[in-house]
């Protein structure tokens, strides 16, 4: 392991002791567990999101879609109109959907906040290309993107396999306990917003990570500083669940009812294909209080890009220039000035 980087503390000896993990993740603000679920499980996950990746092109055909190997003249990531089009075809998957209710991620989460919980129905899959590394997601705090309450739990699981290399996910301990939120800036990569943890003196900035195997997974709740490590791979492409679970009872942001953003789906889109009807829109039979989306963070950070773009950085750029062209419609005259007038083609 990086030696910048520290080994996670395995919390298997308290899976069955709620009181113990309860007070774990109150004091260290994670929980990580080796092989929660029986690998077999991801593995088959795998086998068919990885399938369907290979059909929408983005792994090298002939190749077994287990080995990931990627298309790397086929690299995009969130934001990107050719990235919403693949990534439609594997939100529909139900098994993938079905995935951030297994009982093994219930039941710790449960226990780990001692209260009921429901998912939120915006499941998400992380699907990264190697070298890609400037689109790396950035160190964050939770709460700037999904909201609702400072309560909620993300589970970060590896859908195989996810050596350091390949770009795990790693997080400060005991950030949580700053108990705010803290500033975030314009920052390229997935949210496009980042912290600098080195200026808060509360904030002891060391990073824990592992070499994660398929079945394992980690908690943490939506103050806890993290960030995804680059794939370093010189062609494996990473894929993950990425979910999100709430107290039954607490607010919950209208847009994380919805299905993730970068799909550009709706549930009419998803779930004609599917088996089952148990899980479609379960979320109404809580009683839940929704909540509006806070933009503010966003629009900070679409401020500054505007002015590091202004000052000549080439990832503001880069992004201004990408939203011109993903979305001509919905951007501010401002940016197309700006634009027009570095000499930047869009």
């Amino acid at each position: 392991m990086n030696d910048q980087l520290k080994e996670f503390r395995v919390s298997n000896d308290a899976m069955n002791d709620p009181e113990e993990l309860q007070r774990r993740i109150a004091d260290e603000g994670y929980l990580f567990f080796k092989r929660l679920v029986n690998p077999d499980r991801l593995w088959e996950l795998r086998r068919e999101m990885m399938s369907m990746i290979q059909q929408v092109g983005w792994l090298v055909a002939g190749t077994d879609p287990m080995d990931g190997i990627a298309d790397i003249n086929m690299r995009y990531t969130e934001g990107d109109n050719e990235y919403s089009a693949g990534y439609a075809e594997v939100y529909k998957i139900e098994n993938f959907h079905r995935a951030g209710h297994w009982p093994e991620y219930l039941d710790i989460i449960e226990k780990m906040v001692g209260k009921p919980i429901m998912p939120h129905p915006q499941k998400i899959a992380r699907i990264w290309f190697p070298k890609y590394t400037e689109h790396t997601t950035p160190k964050h705090q939770d709460f700037v993107h999904f909201q609702g309450s400072y309560d909620n739990i993300t589970c970060w699981a590896p859908i195989g396999d996810c050596p350091i290399e390949l770009g795990g996910l790693a997080v400060i301990p005991k950030s949580h306990k700053v108990d705010r939120v803290l500033d975030h800036h314009f920052s390229l990569g997935a949210g496009g917003l980042i912290v600098d943890e080195t200026e808060h003196e509360d904030i002891d900035p060391v990073w824990y990570t592992t070499d994660y195997e398929a079945g394992d997974a980690l908690f943490f709740p939506a103050l806890t500083i993290h960030q995804a490590l680059p794939n370093y791979t010189e062609d494996k492409l990473r894929l993950s669940l990425d979910n999100r679970y709430m107290l039954v009872g607490d607010n919950v942001a209208e847009h994380m009812l919805t299905p993730h953003e970068p799909s550009l789906l709706t549930w009419d889109d998803i779930y004609p294909g599917w088996q089952s009807d148990d899980l479609k829109y379960y979320w109404k039979s809580y009683d839940n209080p929704v909540v509006e989306k806070d933009l503010s963070f966003g629009e900070k950070g679409r401020a500054e890009a505007i002015e590091m773009a202004r000052a000549g950085n080439e990832h503001a750029i880069y992004a201004l220039k990408r939203g011109v062209k993903n979305s001509p419609d919905t951007v501010a005259p401002e940016v197309l000035a700006l634009l027009d007038e570095l000499g930047v083609e869009v």
